[in-house]
């Protein structure tokens, strides 16, 4: 079956780094488009960084310069480095991986950025 298994977060201090990795499996992970979504509590889910199977990244206007996207399709894994972390980017980080009609979800990773 198809597992997105999503590891990195954790608590760190406000201007820190942390790097989330996603590993899949049961899917052709380079034929998929890769996101990274968050979701605070009382928020709506929100995408923060895509990356689709060309390696095109697409990024939120609230990390643009501050995450990068990447993938490795040799270990069926995608990246979130996150730099310059605010407290506002505390939340819970989920792994997607879409093609047309489908898509996946991992079970997420807490990300606590402190003041």
């Amino acid at each position: 079956q198809v597992q997105l298994v999503e590891s990195g977060g954790g608590l760190v201090q406000a201007g820190g780094s942390l790097r989330l990795a996603c590993a899949t499996s049961g899917i052709s992970f380079g034929i998929y488009a890769m996101g990274w979504y968050r979701q605070a509590p009382g928020k709506q889910r929100e995408l923060v960084a895509r990356i689709d199977s060309g390696g095109s990244t697409y990024y939120a206007d609230f990390v643009k310069g501050r995450f990068t996207i990447s993938r490795d399709n040799a270990k069926n894994t995608v990246y979130l480095q996150m730099n310059s972390l605010k407290p506002e980017d505390t939340a819970v980080y989920y792994c997607n991986a879409y093609r047309y009609n489908r898509q996946y979800w991992g079970q997420g990773t807490q990300v606590t950025v402190s003041s």
